[in-house]
């Protein structure tokens, strides 16, 4: 069985079993952050965070962190929660790829990030994220129960994004679409989480 199958048969289980609860946490996605979505009333970037993160190794993913960008908790998403950290010591856990993205395209800090960590698409390991590929995929109509609506499939190795191509037929794809961390720019964040970056 392929990563996106299984993936998809232990989500539907999990909607099961949650039942109503799904529309509460799914409104934390959709929802604003003030009136023109930049800040949240005082001036403050709407990705800040005051995560300690040391960044030489990735924090254990719990309950008390929230994501930054869609206010969900990385540790109820195992199979997609990455994280970051920053030059200065500060950091950032997020439930999804394409949250990651978001704030990596529209940093609330100029800290240089310097580490990150994504959940490995198939093996549902994390990995360093400045070593991974991501495969872009845009189809959020193959997929209309992923978390967040679609995220990027982050693979350890290129050579398993560029084989993920072939099992992806919801659209046509070529190895153009398969990215590393540092090419992810405001536009590329926008395919996921264009309605949560912050105005330029």
């Amino acid at each position: 069985m392929n990563g996106y199958v299984s993936r998809s048969t232990s989500r539907r289980r999990f909607l099961g079993v949650v039942g109503t609860g799904v529309p509460v946490g799914v409104t934390g996605c959709l929802g604003g952050t003030g009136d023109d979505g930049n800040d949240d009333g005082d001036g403050e970037h709407q990705y800040a965070t005051d995560v300690e993160h040391p960044g030489d190794e990735p924090l254990e993913f719990t309950g008390e962190y929230v994501c930054p960008v869609c206010n969900m908790i990385p540790a109820d998403y195992p199979t997609w929660r990455c994280q970051l950290a920053h030059e200065d010591g500060q950091g950032a856990l997020f439930d999804t790829p394409g949250c990651l993205f978001a704030y990596y395209a529209a940093p609330p800090t100029d800290a240089e990030i310097t580490a990150a960590w994504v959940t490995d698409f198939e093996s549902e390991a994390l990995v360093d994220g400045f070593e991974a590929s991501y495969v872009l995929v845009t189809d959020d109509a193959a997929v209309p129960e992923e978390t967040m609506g679609i995220n990027p499939r982050p693979f350890e190795n290129r050579e398993d994004a560029v084989a993920y191509l072939d099992e992806w037929d919801a659209e046509d794809l070529t190895e153009d679409d398969v990215v590393e961390l540092t090419d992810v720019d405001r536009e590329i964040a926008a395919i996921y989480r264009g309605n949560r970056l912050p105005d330029e």
